[in-house]
């Protein structure tokens, strides 16, 4: 249609081909739409209704861009911009009904690379997330592509499950251990907060006791230097959460 910008609705689009768009909005049927939008033009897109929803999935595996609505349940969309701004290469859309210069202000200085209010047309959209990728592909050369975190000699092997330390020797990890490692890892040397780290090990944070996050990190730390002989590169970080370091520290 017109207004969404597409034309002829029947032939698709190669505009965002090659991109991975992770969409979060809690309105199932905008939602749908925005997905549908994106995948016509040929992005690779995943719908999330939830912070809690992007940082499980981020926990596994990456994105190039997320676009993110701000009045979300749980944790808002703001907190969320603020988290990921700690990525430095994943891109921030905030696309939101709310288009007060404050609302603006606000989101832009938390991080996120481009605001716009809804209803937005999807010509508009579109052209957002390209700018944006030439600008995180330019600035892609200096960060070495993001296959090593924070601490290279440290790795998740079987896609998680394990976790190798720099002298080669593996530890097999829980369900719980793995989301916590990689949620630390994705943040590369950035803080990451008790409540995304729930989230993370967790499908009912809302019905986690989060003394247990600091009893399951005790236990991985004691597991580790049982197994490798070296000392986990994990922080406390007092009223924060918790830094994964470089084992220097």
């Amino acid at each position: 249609m017109k207004e969404d910008g597409r034309g002829d609705p029947a032939a698709p689009q190669t505009t965002l081909e090659g991109l991975h768009v992770w969409v979060v909005e809690d309105d199932p049927e905008l939602l749908a739409l925005s997905v549908d939008e994106l995948r016509w033009r040929g992005a690779q897109v995943r719908g999330l209704e939830s912070a809690e929803a992007l940082y499980r999935h981020l926990a596994v595996e990456r994105c190039d861009i997320v676009v993110l609505d701000i009045g979300l349940p749980g944790e808002d969309g703001y907190a969320v911009a603020r988290h990921l701004r700690g990525m430095a290469d994943i891109g921030i859309v905030m696309l939101t009904g709310r288009g007060s210069t404050h609302d603006m202000t606000h989101g832009l200085a938390l991080g996120a690379d481009v605001y716009l209010v809804k209803p937005v047309a999807g010509d508009l959209l579109a052209a957002a997330l390209v700018s944006l990728r030439r600008r995180l592909h330019r600035g892609a050369p200096s960060a070495t592509g993001g296959t090593a975190p924070s601490a290279p000699s440290w790795q998740l092997q079987s896609d998680g499950w394990n976790l190798q330390a720099p002298n080669g020797k593996q530890l097999a990890l829980t369900g719980a251990e793995r989301g916590f490692l990689r949620a630390l890892m994705v943040a590369s040397s950035a803080p990451v907060e008790r409540e995304t780290l729930i989230a993370a090990v967790t499908d009912t944070p809302w019905d986690f006791d989060p003394h247990r996050l600091d009893v399951l990190v005790h236990r991985l730390r004691s597991r580790v230097q049982s197994a490798t002989g070296l000392v986990l590169p994990v922080r406390a970080l007092r009223g924060a959460g918790y830094l994964w370091t470089d084992g220097a520290a």
